[in-house]
């Protein structure tokens, strides 16, 4: 059984928006990776996160880009030392409307990856989450909650 999980919500923001608010480091800073990100998500780079709830920085590997459709990034599993793979895919449900999937795979098929996957998976959840408070309300759901 290969480790992997898909997480989605509806955001009620023109796909440009959303994908922007994924993609900008100023924005994603506003409630995802609250102490900095790097640089954009741009294909081929090397950006760095740093969260104020998880000690230190790391890096996030962007290995394509599709302007308004998809992101796709690795980063080192906390069970080990290789990578899992992020995919983000933004499909737009109409002029101001938006469903964003994101889904992760690549772990080592034990307990401790299986505790990783699950981990992950509430993060990613809770990102898509404040990624709407956001968009919707200009609120970030991450102040306080950590």
């Amino acid at each position: 059984m290969k480790l992997r999980f898909q997480v989605f919500t509806n955001v009620q923001r023109p796909v440009r928006q959303v994908f922007d608010a994924v993609y900008n480091p100023k924005k994603l800073t506003k409630y995802f990776t609250t102490r900095f990100a790097s640089g954009p998500l741009e294909g081929g780079k090397t950006v760095m996160w740093s969260f104020a709830d998880f000690p230190g920085s790391f890096p996030v590997y962007i290995k394509k880009t599709v302007p308004n459709k998809r992101i796709v990034l690795e980063w080192k599993a906390q069970d080990g030392d290789y990578h899992t793979r992020v995919e983000f895919d933004f499909k737009s449900l109409g002029p101001r409307k938006t469903k964003v999937l994101v889904s992760e795979s690549g772990w080592r098929q034990t307990p401790k990856g299986l505790a990783s996957s699950y981990g992950n998976c509430m993060g990613w959840m809770h990102m898509i989450t404040c990624l709407k408070a956001y968009l919707e309300h200009g609120i970030n759901l991450r102040k306080g909650a950590f």
